[in-house]
């Protein structure tokens, strides 16, 4: 049986709402809810760039929740961007009739659900470098797979 990390598209649209109104409490702001938030926003949010508009909400919820946004702490762009590439790679292998909820189970099922998953790609020193935190980095191990 697959596992299951949300239950509901009520789960998925919470998140996705909470990230955008900054309601949703930190200690749920999690590895999961960033790759559901991101899929909340393809599906239902599709007229917007997401490359563009995910930093954005990233860095005022992570002001709003007392993190601040600095060459070490609080937003990484790498990281965001990076993500985002992987969950729509996800996210366009499912028909727009699957519910978002199912869509995130199946990537967090996957090894995108590791939260070291970007290490295979990125050394821990050019990840983690105020370089990538600001801007895109390419990996240094291997190619990346998702565009």
């Amino acid at each position: 049986m697959p596992a299951r990390f949300f239950s509901s598209e009520a789960e998925i649209r919470r998140i996705g709402h909470g990230l955008i109104d900054l309601s949703l409490p930190k200690t749920e702001w999690t590895h999961a809810a960033h790759f559901a938030a991101a899929l909340w926003l393809m599906r239902y949010r599709s007229g917007r760039n997401l490359a563009q508009l995910m930093p954005e909400l990233i860095r005022a919820y992570n002001e709003a929740t007392g993190v601040a946004n600095t060459p070490t702490g609080g937003y990484h762009e790498t990281i965001t961007q990076a993500s985002l590439r992987a969950a729509r790679s996800v996210f366009v292998r499912h028909s727009p009739a699957v519910p978002v909820y199912e869509i995130a189970n199946a990537l967090l099922a996957s090894s995108l659900g590791r939260s070291d998953w970007l290490l295979e790609y990125w050394s821990k020193d050019l990840l983690f470098s105020t370089e990538a935190r600001h801007d895109w980095r390419d990996p240094d191990l291997k190619p990346f797979p998702f565009e």
